[in-house]
């Protein structure tokens, strides 16, 4: 019997517990989404689909085509919660070929608490790729603004490929052969494109055809069937980190079905692969000196009245001569491990776990927490391991034809990052992807949709820099409207009661914030 271990990549290992944190204290915008989850009328649970555009016939066939009825139930983790329910929606593999092989789609829905004042449906993307959805919907309640709970049913599903949608699974032992994701000459750079070639056929034959349809547009077209199967007119939307691809695809499938979209630390799907490496370079090197500076003006601080940067400049050329140290395991840590386990930190602005960190390494101790690796998490005594990452191979192209473009690339980062050198989560995913062929790549959106989008983004944000949300902005014209959360962080949406209210009043009302609309900081 073939046993899985679920990984999810845009935290890897390590990261988990601060994951978990940063949920907490999402918690708005997590339960935002979750809230708002499923809260279909009984009589719409196992409707037939409305027509829908892009959706293909409702009929289903002898290999188990989709017929767009979602089985509800209670949930596993919520069986005494008459509010809440999970369910399946069997839809196809290829949207193209409507009547072909289909998979199933787990969803959660929980209904608004004054069913009087509803609104509709709220569904809510918390990203990754590899989070789940059902999961934001389960947890709700921590999450999401109270108001908002009462007026939407929350709606939340695991994207095909992924935790309960016929995950994606590949191999543990050839996972766990992961080659370096920092080659340092030809040879090596060499290899591990011929290795991301033998992962990508491994999982290919143990996940089925799934495995060549994982991308946002396939999830946006998914969407609007789930929107279909609840007979509901429109959707509303919360969208946070990756999960923001979707609103973009499906606002530019479906334009007239969006009520509302809310895109929280956005991405810009835009971007060549020089703006991606540039972009996210310079966002993590001001996230650093926000961190400097913070360091400087508490007394609490671990380095505090030290010079930060030179401390951290001496920890990078220790790496760079092998005599950078991770006490806890023995193990020499690379320029790029040093820059990951430092851009954990900037996450949820732990500063003061970052302070911890640098002086530990410094000293030669072992950090607490133990310090975070940008390679895939793999339990080896498992023989498959559940791997999301495919899902962003495909929905961006990000080309490095040969090692001298590499360096090119590295070298473009470090001007924009001379203390950072680049940005570790940019370098792990072209590195991960090299060699791939996107099925959804970048353009600059094309969206008609007459409602206005809402755009919230902090200004210091280490995976969604704040420049990309200026571009998506400009590229929506008149029907994008940005607030700017000026603090630290991934996702803003729960940061401060200033951010909850833009959200939310645009979420129950359809508010539009004034232009230059801002959010101080949250006190550090």
């Amino acid at each position: 019997m073939l046993t899985t271990k679920r990984t999810t990549l845009w935290h890897p290992s390590g990261v988990d517990r601060r994951r978990k944190r940063l949920l907490r204290s999402l918690g708005a915008v997590v339960a935002v989404l979750v809230a708002l989850s499923l809260t279909a009328p009984p009589s719409l649970a196992g409707a037939t689909p409305a027509a829908a555009g892009g959706l293909g016939s409702a009929a289903g066939d002898a290999t188990g085509g989709w017929n767009g009825r979602i089985d509800w139930q209670a949930c596993p983790e919520r069986p005494d919660d008459p509010g809440t329910r999970c369910g399946t929606l069997r839809l196809p593999v290829d949207w193209a070929r409507p009547g072909g092989a289909t998979f199933p789609l787990a969803l959660a829905r929980r209904t608004a608490t004054d069913p009087a004042a509803r609104i509709g449906v709220l569904v809510f993307n918390p990203g990754g790729p590899g989070l789940s959805g059902v999961d934001t919907v389960l947890t709700a309640t921590s999450q999401l603004g109270p108001d908002v709970l009462r007026r939407f049913d929350l709606v939340g599903f695991d994207p095909r490929g992924t935790v309960r949608s016929a995950p994606v699974r590949c191999s543990s032992a050839l996972l766990a052969r992961h080659p370096s994701l920092t080659p340092t000459n030809a040879a090596e750079f060499d290899g591990l494109r011929t290795y991301n070639r033998q992962l990508r056929d491994d999982c290919r034959a143990h996940s089925g055809p799934l495995f060549d349809h994982i991308d946002s547009a396939s999830v946006a077209r998914d969407t609007d069937a789930i929107r279909a199967a609840l007979g509901e007119r429109q959707l509303s939307f919360y969208q946070w980190s990756y999960g923001t691809l979707i609103g973009q695809s499906y606002a530019e499938l479906f334009p007239d079905r969006v009520r509302a979209l809310a895109m929280d630390s956005v991405m810009d799907h835009s971007q060549g692969v020089g703006t991606f490496f540039r972009s996210g370079a310079a966002s993590n090197e001001a996230l650093f000196h926000e961190f400097v500076t913070w360091c400087e003006r508490t007394p609490s601080c671990a380095l505090h009245g030290r010079d930060v940067p030179a401390l951290f400049d001496g920890l990078m050329r220790r790496a760079d001569a092998g005599t950078l140290v991770d006490a806890a395991t023995g193990a020499r840590l690379t320029w790029f491990e040093l820059g990951f386990a430092t851009f954990v930190n900037f996450f949820d602005a732990t500063w003061a776990d970052l302070a911890t960190m640098l002086l530990a390494l410094e000293r030669g101790e072992a950090a607490d927490p133990p310090l975070a690796s940008p390679m895939v998490p793999v339990d080896t005594n498992q023989e498959l391991t559940e791997y999301a990452l495919p899902a962003f191979c495909q929905d961006w192209s990000l080309p490095v034809d040969n090692f001298a473009d590499w360096n090119r690339y590295l070298e473009l980062s470090r001007a924009a990052a001379p203390h950072l050198r680049a940005s570790p989560l940019a370098v792990r995913f072209a590195a991960i992807c090299l060699g791939w062929t996107a099925v959804n790549p970048q353009h600059r959106l094309r969206v008609e949709t007459r409602t206005p989008l809402l755009v919230l983004n902090g200004r210091y944000d280490p995976a969604t820099p704040y420049d990309g949300a200026l571009r998506v902005v400009g590229q929506l014209g008149g029907r994008g409207a940005l607030v700017t959360y000026e603090g630290s962080g991934h996702a803003s949406y729960p940061r401060t009661a200033c951010t909850r209210a833009y959200v939310e009043r645009y979420l129950i009302e359809r508010a539009i914030p004034p232009a230059g609309a801002s959010c101080p900081a949250a006190p550090a």
